[in-house]
């Protein structure tokens, strides 16, 4: 190609390599070596090269272009070029600035097939925009994946979005492009200009790997700086990389940020991260919650969303602050004994045009066939996990939260709509796979691989799927043919669980068997036991408008469900406003109301939660053994005609053990008998139906002697007298 036609390339916008044309080239001139050097500045009238270090003599260039390319040619430079730029505008303004052409290549070759090869593990350094320092010249480095466009540039705040003024140099077939651009401050807003190969017409995109964003309405990424905050969370972090955290206690608290507590004197606007390290950490606290999980906070540009809908997934939402102020926030759940789980989305992406729907003219993130990368119930795009690029993007973004946000596990989002290929679709609408089956094998793989890497790497992390089918195996480890999951949320039980206490009391010995259906496969997987915002919307009711009868009656309800959960095996999360029994839905555009709890019973509903909690910690039984038999055992399961249960649950010192017993009707039964395994006092641990809580304080007066009578199999028994609609926690001493 000509030099002419390079130019004309250049200012159209169009050349894939500028650095042919930009920047210092060797030259000869009469005879002689010489430094040519050009630079398109289509804002300047006049332009010098100031050429070494500050106070040589500027050299003028000349105008080459009416768009506004200058060149100089000066003695030899060398190898590495050192010079600026002074440029008068048409405002007859004048600055000086380095000149981005002037440097070379800074991702490494063996980077780049790291990358190609989708093992970049830690491709968030290299890809985005970091700041970086070149020969002691400040600025920013940018690397972007977009390997069919014909021409990348970066615009910005910088330099007036223009994409003609900083075109990238493309790495050849790895697809990627850099550019390091020198002077540009920390907080500068920016985007990719990519010109696609198949029309004229260039577009913006976000960045896929930028570390914040603006807050939506608005879709620039920000130069962002991620790497001041200091960690107080060391003794957290090195105890969390020790222990096991299946066989500790776990009790959840899902918490939706926007719409936890919102502030109605200022507009009802969102807390921010610094006021949630404030309110929400304290209080999460004081309720006794092992663990925080947040709805996702990755940026995401639609509330109704609520995050699901991701395109920022290197960055925390700007909603509620800046990257630093939610680090601050989870060092500060750290420092208060409280881990922080995000929920996290690699199922599918939204269509939003600044985000990676066809982000370079292709479709570069998913499949380019309807029938494999459209998603029909949530209109978005599906990934490609088939494309190692697209799997390092996707493992990169969970390595990254681990790396440095600190985060202590990742909850992946429908996971069942990433292992089925037929999807929430009919026959005729899906593509096998190379087999003939509906499993997505690349799916599977990218999953396996996601466990297999974080379990490496962060010692005590846990990976938790929503998977809402039989898919066997979820849970268990790779090597054994598992997807290798930490834990596995269990909606079978919660489906089971919301239907039984639906039903009139008097109909419940209809239904015994949704009680006991659970504990014939409560082992198969390491569930957790969820009651979270997806039974709380669309019309679904709050949990305690679900509950049958009276408001004495309903509380009571949802008393004896919470106790229920808290003695099955598995870990426990609760959803935002049940643990105070909101009666309306939630929403995410308003706060929870929290003026609830200045009422009782409301008010005994907390306090309840907040025992529950406490007793769940405290009682290796109600925790150690979650996922064994062995840490299980029916006293009584058979009394459908009275709606009650009794069992056991056993720590791994099998003489540790907790007596749950469950009567779901509004009758109290008295000298109700059930089989234990030792004599003794049994002491009366809790009782959901004290008056502490709202109940009618019925009970056994803190506890009750075995008798030796055998029953139910076992040498001893207790006779008890069951609260109405209750659970009790027995032990003996």
């Amino acid at each position: 190609m000509r030099p002419s036609e390079d130019i004309e390339r250049l200012i159209r916008a169009e050349h894939w390599d500028p650095f042919c044309v930009l920047g210092p080239h060797t030259v000869t001139a009469n005879g002689k070596r010489a430094t040519l050097v050009r630079a398109f500045l289509p804002e300047a009238v006049e332009a010098y090269l100031l050429p070494g270090d500050q106070g040589t003599r500027p050299v003028p260039m000349t105008s080459m272009h009416a768009e506004g390319l200058f060149e100089a040619t000066v003695p030899p430079m060398g190898e590495k070029p050192r010079y600026r730029l002074r440029v008068t505008d048409r405002r007859g303004g004048v600055t000086e600035r380095h000149d981005p052409y002037a440097y070379p290549p800074l991702l490494s070759d063996f980077d780049l097939h790291l990358f190609g090869e989708g093992r970049l593990h830690r491709a968030y350094e290299i890809l985005g925009a970091h700041l970086h320092t070149v020969d002691d010249v400040a600025g920013v480095r940018f690397a972007v994946w977009a390997p069919n466009a014909l021409r990348v540039s970066v615009v910005g705040d910088f330099n007036g979005w223009d994409g003609r003024r900083h075109p990238m140099r493309s790495r050849g077939a790895t697809g990627l492009w850099e550019l390091f651009i020198p002077d540009i401050p920390e907080g500068s807003n920016y985007k990719y200009e990519i010109r696609p190969r198949d029309h004229d017409v260039p577009f913006l995109k976000a960045d896929p790997y930028a570390f914040a964003a603006e807050l939506r309405p608005k879709t620039a990424s920000i130069v962002r700086d991620i790497s001041r905050h200091r960690w107080g969370d060391q003794h957290w972090m090195a105890a969390r990389a020790n222990r096991d955290p299946l066989s500790g206690p776990l009790s959840i608290y899902e918490v939706h940020l926007g719409s936890w507590m919102r502030v109605p004197e200022e507009g009802s606007r969102w807390l921010t991260y610094r006021e949630l390290t404030e309110r929400l950490i304290p209080y999460a606290k004081d309720m006794g919650y092992t663990h925080l999980e947040l709805m996702p906070v990755t940026e995401h540009p639609f509330d109704g969303s609520w995050g699901y809908q991701t395109t920022g997934y290197y960055a925390p939402t700007s909603r509620y602050g800046s990257p630093e102020e939610f680090m601050a926030f989870v060092d500060a759940a750290h420092q208060a004994g409280i881990g922080v789980i995000m929920d996290w989305a690699p199922a599918h992406f939204p269509d939003d045009p600044h985000g990676l729907d066809r982000f370079d003219g292709t479709h570069l993130y998913d499949h380019q066939d309807p029938f494999q990368g459209f998603h029909p119930d949530w209109h978005s795009r599906i990934f490609n996990y088939g494309r190692p690029e697209v799997r390092a993007f996707l493992l990169n973004s969970a390595l990254f939260w681990l790396d440095r946000y600190h985060i202590d596990a990742l909850r992946v989002d429908a996971v069942a709509s990433m292992l089925y290929l037929d999807y929430a679709r009919k026959p005729g609408e899906w593509i096998p796979n190379r087999f003939g089956g509906n499993e997505n094998l690349e799916a599977i793989e990218f999953l396996t691989e996601f466990n297999i890497v974080i379990h490496r790497e962060y010692p005590g992390v846990l990976t938790i799927a929503e998977e809402s089918t039989a898919w066997p195996g979820v849970s268990r480890p790779t090597y054994a043919g598992g997807l290798g999951f930490s834990l596995k949320w269990n909606l079978g039980w919660m489906h089971d669980m919301l239907d039984y206490f639906g039903h009139e009391p008097v109909h419940r010995k209809y239904h015994q068997h949704h009680i006991t259906f659970g504990l014939l496969y409560a082992f198969t997987e390491n569930f957790v036991l969820v009651l979270s915002h997806d039974e709380v919307v669309h019309r679904k009711k709050a949990l305690l408008d679900k509950m049958p009868g009276d408001t004495w009656q309903r509380f009571a309800n949802l008393r004896a469900l919470y106790g229920y959960l808290y003695g099955h095996p598995g870990k426990k999360m609760l959803f935002m406003g049940g643990e105070f029994g909101q009666w309306s839905e939630w929403s995410h555009d308003d706060s929870l109301p929290w003026h609830l709890c200045q009422h009782e019973p409301h008010l005994g509903l907390q306090r309840y939660v907040r025992d529950l909690n406490r007793l769940h910690r405290n009682e290796p039984a109600l925790h150690q053994a979650d996922f064994d038999w062995t840490g299980f055992q029916w006293i009584d399961y058979n009394d459908g005609e009275q709606s009650a249960i009794a069992f056991m649950r056993k720590a791994r010192d099998q003489a540790n053990f907790v007596v749950c017993v469950c009567n779901f009707t509004p009758v109290p039964r008295h000298g109700y008998r059930i089989g234990v395994p030792a004599p003794g006092w049994y002491r009366e641990l809790l009782n959901s139906d004290a008056a502490f809580y709202g109940g009618s304080n019925v009970g056994n007066w803190g506890g009750v002697q075995a008798e030796p009578t055998p029953w139910h199999g076992l040498p001893y028994s207790l006779s008890l007298t069951l609260p109405p609609l209750a659970v009790l926690f027995l032990k003996p001493s």
